[in-house]
């Protein structure tokens, strides 16, 4: 099954400093017909202006992951750590037994970023953050691993049976995956696709569970995030 979520059909909040979009409910935005898929709770679509950002706030046993589009972000937690994550990078924070965090938009333009929640499977675990760069030539016609909840395949780490991945692909070529049919896919471009011969536009939400494979064609040049999740 493939359900195409249009970008026009999503929850939508504009504070002026932050405008966002809601893949599933948050906040305001609330559709009992969008609570999640899977263990994916929140997929915010988020564009912060200069020099500003999202001041001191506390989360607690979420697997919280942090995509820059373009731009970056600069976090800092209660913990301690510090960091800033430019476009193509990931961040990811295992909130666990409770952690107090910020993310800033320091730069001289706007950053948009996916924040993507998803479900923890260790609850009350010891709280975590960790930011990694990983080059986009890498990902050019595959998809690359970003995070995942195995801790010994050299990406980020988080406390969740789900898998980030990131992907570029050109106009006119394709991408093939392999899927678990029991499990929940989620997929976010950056350009025009078919998937398994459903189109999709720049930044629709696809859903995907009970298939074997994914073939994603792409109709323009597009950048690719999937969450593989249980």
């Amino acid at each position: 099954m493939i359900d195409i979520r249009p970008f026009s059909s999503l929850g939508h909040a504009d504070h002026g400093w932050l405008d966002a979009r809601h893949h599933f409910s948050f906040a305001s935005y609330h559709d009992p017909a969008r609570m999640g898929w899977g263990a994916i709770r929140v997929w915010n679509d988020d564009r912060i202006a200069a020099r500003s950002g999202f001041p001191p706030h506390p989360h607690r046993d979420m697997e919280i992951v942090t995509y820059v589009r373009t731009g970056a972000i600069t976090h800092q937690d209660s913990m301690g750590n510090k960091g800033r994550t430019g476009a193509g990078d990931v961040q990811v924070m295992s909130a666990g037994t409770g952690v107090t965090h910020a993310e800033y938009n320091l730069e001289d333009e706007a950053t948009t970023l996916f924040q993507i929640w998803i479900e923890t499977d260790k609850p009350n675990a010891e709280p975590a953050w960790g930011a990694m760069p990983f080059p986009k030539d890498s990902r050019e016609g595959q998809f690359q691993l970003l995070a995942s909840g195995a801790s010994d395949d050299g990406t980020l780490t988080i406390n969740a049976d789900a898998r980030i991945l990131g992907a570029s692909i050109k106009a006119g070529e394709a991408i093939a995956y392999a899927a678990d049919p029991s499990r929940h896919l989620y997929l976010v471009p950056s350009g025009k696709v078919r998937v398994n011969g459903h189109d999709a536009g720049p930044r629709d939400g696809v859903a995907v569970t009970g298939e074997q494979a994914l073939m994603i064609e792409a109709e323009e040049d597009a950048e690719l995030v999937l969450v593989d999740a249980r």
